[in-house]
């Protein structure tokens, strides 16, 4: 059994390592653009000495942003979080921090006040809870003419906020309850889902209920407006905990969603003071391309609509084991979620081979009214007024059956996106109306590197429109808050906290880029040639913009009327640079309006641009840079850039200037007209262009060494006569003799040779940085003849290798050869 298990667990790993590579990729996107810190046009905060701000709540009546940290609340401009509006500090004694630290804990860590609940009571009246140095407590604060502060009549807050700030929990406020998922105690091992400040109601202690959860979120959604029934409203957890249901060689992790009725007054003799309508099932986020789940829950976001019918769970999975670095975004509908509630089958625990408990689908009778629903109009018509007149084996049947047999699946059963690389930690949505009136869904991703993503939400396809770099440094977004009304989202981070807008329409220099990035915030003004915000823009008869497919073909004619002019240089070599304004499009060369392959040795092709090797009066004409982006399998070319190369005019005598090396870098200085230079960085090494230089002078050198050899060969053999042979202890001087009369005879001939009106060596080395060593210079060869090795032996190039050394041939006596045979 255990071996079998083993296999499983194996065979699971695997396809989690390696699916993910192979068929995923099709699911995989990339994102279009990428901003830097340094453009992304963020307003942040922090302050000195304070960190962890990553409990956010935004208050739209007050235009104010309140920010939880460590020891500390803050107010922040709304319009701007630079500016601090108010502050309160909220520290820990001295006193519970000696004691936090006498239970094991770090003073300066652990045993501080992470402000972890932040929650809006009235309109001037907040609710807020910190750990307190592993001693949850929750105070009030009032907002007084945009100042805040704190009343100072804390209180216990055990089932309310964690002990330990690095636990996931969940809170919400509705209707004056406070409801709270979070541990109870403090080792951590009592989890529970309580509703307290009114109605105290809380889970039972039994892992069928609860096992060692990782809560995630909690929200309600109002599903007693507009009913037929008179059904109550619902408050939804979703979490990951280890699984009762399944046997597995390690824990298995499953992420999951509960309900509660806001209702529920638990029960009179059974559960009392206990949910009564507890319920959970299974989340599964998974496609049937890769055959393995995402199977824990990083964070939920509700999109409400007109409807609530019609509301979206929008949640981030990751796998639990294999690659890390993958993450997957399934949507869920209201609709799925109550047919699995409602009419769902149940799951039940027996008992197998007297020890072991397996969890089947139950079978049974369910009683009736049927259990962990809400009080409604049937309820009411059989003279169940409230939880309390439920029937004992109602009650009985939930308090044992808490799990549901059948799955939450996602829309189309399958994710909105998965992406290889990137662990996404948070995620809001909003929904926005485009040019063609039509709403989408844009959703907003943080990521555990600090990378802020935005995507576009089809019905087929998630399209990620741009990536924004949020910090210098990587750390997680732990906290995301979007205003529609503003525009801006707010990031919580452990250092700081951002302010970003949700669109910056003018970083899309012309049309095609503005609808190719398919931004439901943007839109190309054809009356000012801008890409303009559709929310500031009411005439949209004049706007050109395509969510569906990016489709640019609306656009004015576009062409790149600014064409550089550069003057050649013979024997020089040439950069013309281009820029992609895209992550999704490839960059191609055209001369003459015919296109420059990329095998061409004559050229090469670099991520920023073009290189030209050896420039003669024969590379005279028109270069233009396209950029080539497929959208919706048809590709778009679009000109970015134009050069125009030409030999210097009259009476210009440009003086050509030798680039200098840089071996280390790889970067060079490369003139291409008077008085312009064009810098470049980090190109790739082009053997290919030293390869024919460096062959023939190889072989010349190659040929002299063989002659002397040879010769010095037949000497030592007597077949050529000398008028003295060298002895034994003479034959050192000799060899030294010899390689000097060789390095000499190999630079007479090279002075000598065709070869010496090609570009010197150390030109063909200015734009080239081998990979192992720099090539030697020609000071360097000169200093080489006084060695016993050949020039260019410290190249390192596989063109240009020596056969062998001089000085790695042993003295061979044939008269000891004749004696030992």
């Amino acid at each position: 059994m255990y071996l079998l298990k083993a296999v499983v667990f194996l065979v699971y790993n695997l396809l989690i390592r390696f699916l993910p590579h192979s068929q995923a990729s099709s699911l995989d996107c990339t994102p279009r653009k990428t901003v830097n810190y340094e453009d992304a046009n963020l307003k942040t905060f922090t302050k000195q000495g304070i960190s962890n701000y990553s409990t956010l709540l935004l208050s739209e009546e007050h235009s104010l942003l309140f920010v939880g940290a460590r020891d500390a609340i803050f107010a922040l401009n709304i319009d701007n979080v630079s500016e601090s509006v108010s502050q309160e500090t909220w520290a820990v004694p001295d006193k519970k921090k000696n004691e936090c630290m006498y239970k094991g804990k770090s003073r300066e860590t652990d045993c501080r006040n992470y402000i972890r609940i932040l929650h809006r009571l009235t309109e001037t009246r907040m609710y807020i809870c910190g750990t307190n140095a592993f001693q949850p407590t929750c105070d009030y604060m009032v907002i007084n003419n945009r100042k805040i502060q704190l009343e100072k009549s804390p209180e216990e807050a055990k089932g309310k906020c964690p002990f330990d700030p690095t636990q996931r929990y969940a809170s919400i406020m509705v209707d004056g309850e406070f409801y709270s998922a979070t541990a109870n105690n403090f080792l951590g091992s009592e989890p529970i889902l309580l509703r307290s400040l009114k109605n105290n109601l809380r889970t039972e202690y039994k892992t069928s209920w609860l096992n060692e959860p990782n809560f995630v979120h909690l929200d309600v959604v109002q599903e007693s407006e507009d009913t037929d029934d008179g059904d109550d409203d619902k408050i939804y957890l979703f979490f990951s905990e280890t699984a009762v249901e399944f046997e597995f060689y390690n824990k298995l992790v499953v992420s999951r969603i509960a309900r509660v009725c806001k209702g529920d007054l638990g029960g009179q003799r059974t559960l009392q003071r206990k949910w009564t309508t507890f319920l959970k099932a299974s989340l599964m986020c998974s496609t049937p391309e890769l055959h393995f789940p995402f199977n824990i829950i990083q964070d939920v976001f509700v999109l409400r609509t007109s409807n609530w019918s019609d509301n979206i769970f929008y949640a981030v999975f990751t796998p639990q084991w294999g690659q890390q670095d993958i993450s997957a975004v399934c949507a869920f509908s209201m609709a799925k979620i109550q047919e699995v509630f409602n009419e769902g089958k149940y799951k039940s625990s027996v008992t197998v081979e007297q020890s072991r408990i397996k969890w089947v689908m139950y079978s049974g009778t369910v009683p009736v009214p049927r259990p962990g629903t809400c009080i409604n109009s049937n309820s009411r018509k059989l003279g169940f007024m409230t939880s309390l007149d439920l029937p004992d084996r109602t009650l009985q049947f939930v308090k044992d059956h808490p799990l549901m047999d059948d799955v939450v699946t996602p829309i189309n059963n399958r994710p909105k996106l998965i992406k290889q690389g990137i662990k996404y930690t948070q995620i809001t949505v909003d929904r926005v109306t485009a040019a063609n009136q039509k709403e989408y869904d844009v959703i907003f991703l943080g990521t555990d590197r600090g990378y802020l993503h935005k995507a576009l939400s089809l019905e087929r396809e998630m399209f990620i429109i741009e990536e924004v770099q949020m910090f210098l440094t990587a750390e997680p977004v732990q906290s995301l808050q979007l205003s529609p009304k503003r525009g801006q989202l707010y990031i919580g981070s452990p250092s700081q906290v951002v302010q970003v807008p949700v669109a910056v329409c003018a970083q899309y220099i012309n049309c095609w880029d503005c609808v190719r990035a398919r931004d439901p915030y943007c839109a190309w003004d054809k009356t000012t040639s801008q890409c303009v915000s559709i929310s500031k823009n009411t005439n949209v008869l004049n706007l050109v913009q395509n969510i569906e497919n990016g489709d640019p073909s609306e656009c004015p004619s576009h062409e790149n009327d600014k064409t550089e002019i550069r003057t050649i240089i013979p024997g020089n070599n040439m950069v013309l640079n281009c820029y992609s304004t895209s992550n999704l499009a490839h960059m191609q060369w055209l001369l003459n309006r015919r296109l420059i392959l990329a095998e061409d040795s004559k050229y090469l092709y670099f991520n920023d641009g073009l290189l030209i090797f050896n420039v003669s009066i024969a590379d005279e004409g028109q270069y233009d840079c396209q950029s080539v982006e497929t959208v919706a399998g048809k590709p778009f070319a679009q000109v970015t850039a134009s050069y125009l190369l030409q030999l210097s005019g009259t009476g210009q005598h440009p003086i050509p200037t030798k680039a200098l090396p840089s071996a280390e870098s790889g970067i060079s200085i490369v003139p291409t007209s008077p008085g312009n230079t064009v810098r470049m960085a980090n190109l790739p090494m082009t053997q290919n262009y030293l390869q024919t230089e460096f062959t023939l002078k190889g072989l010349l050198v190659l040929f002299v060494m063989m002659f002397i050899f040879l010769l010095a060969w037949n000497v030592y053999k007597g077949h050529v006569p000398m008028p003295l042979r060298p002895s034994r202890s003479e034959d050192r001087m000799t060899r030294i003799t010899q390689t000097s009369l060789l390095n000499t005879s190999v630079q007479q001939l090279e002075e000598k040779s065709p070869l010496a009106t090609d570009p010197p060596l150390q030109d063909a080395l200015t734009v080239v940085d081998l990979p192992l060593t720099s090539l030697s210079s020609a000071s360097s060869l000169e200093k080489n003849s006084n060695n016993n090795s050949i020039p260019l032996e410290n190249a390192n190039s596989s063109c240009a290798r020596p056969l062998f050394v001089l000085d790695d041939l042993e003295y061979i006596d044939s008269d000891q050869l004749e004696s030992k045979a």
